[in-house]
């Protein structure tokens, strides 16, 4: 079984201590590539150093994460751009919206967004959308730009039915990660009405990490536990899954050697 993690913050400091036993776990368990997406300029040298480490499994995004979207966001747009323009990154992200925890600086992340969108079309990459809270105006931003050349994935997609069919029809794919093993989560209706061919996998880890190891750290192996609840809610095998949807991370990110 072959998976590839599509969202992996797996550079950051709480993999520090027993990075290697994580990675040797990955391996395991088939996943061998993880895309790891930007968050600003505190973690981008941390992120391409573990790139160059083994570009063959580790791939660099590179953008400015709406959390991350204050007063110097301009500054840290330009430090992103300059990053773009000397090297190629499998995509712009993660990028977007997040109105959960303060809506202090809206205007400014529709900016950001707005900005880093074109980017992609520009460097002809796909974009890896940050959605939280904000699944409706990231869907009509994309659909302002979408003029048949914008393709990327809305991360950790926890939306309705309804929205997921508009992410669809915009070319777009569903990242799906360990909230679908979550009970009452909602995505259980999502999963069943969609096809895996628009599916995507990811751990967004530390974060999020599926049933059984809900409120732990999160890391790539785990990514046979989504599989695991995609293969029963789509009546299928473990097998099928990691096929289509690692054909799907392939294609939309150019892995393909």
């Amino acid at each position: 079984m072959v998976l590839i993690d599509t969202h992996s913050h797996i550079y950051l400091p709480e993999f520090e201590k027993d990075a290697s036993q994580v990675f040797e776990r990955a391996e395991k368990e088939g996943v061998n590539k993880v895309l790891m997406p930007a968050i600003d300029s505190s973690t981008h040298l941390s992120m391409i150093g573990l790139e160059k480490q083994n570009p063959e499994r580790f791939f660099c995004m590179m953008g400015l994460h709406p959390c991350s979207v204050k007063d110097n966001f301009r500054e840290e747009l330009k430090i992103a751009r300059e990053y773009l323009d000397k090297r190629h990154f499998v995509a712009v992200g993660e990028i977007g919206l997040d109105f959960y925890w303060d809506k202090t600086f809206t205007e400014q992340q529709y900016e950001a967004f707005h900005t880093q969108v074109e980017w992609a079309i520009h460097f002809d990459i796909p974009i890896v959308i940050h959605s939280r809270n904000s699944t409706d105006e990231c869907i009509k931003v994309v659909a302002e730009h979408q003029k048949g050349k914008l393709k990327g994935v809305f991360h950790c997609f926890s939306g309705s039915v309804e929205q997921a069919r508009q992410v669809i029809d915009l070319g777009f794919y569903l990242g799906i990660g360990g909230v679908v093993t979550f009970k009452n989560a909602g995505l259980d209706k999502v999963i069943e009405s969609v096809g895996l061919e628009y599916v995507l996998l990811e751990t967004d880890a530390p974060y999020l990490a599926p049933v059984p190891f809900r409120g732990k750290r999160n890391e790539p192996s785990y990514l046979r536990y989504v599989v695991d609840k995609l293969a029963d809610l789509k009546k299928s095998s473990a097998q099928e899954v990691a096929v289509v949807t690692t054909k799907n991370a392939e294609k939309l990110f150019n892995l393909i050697n």
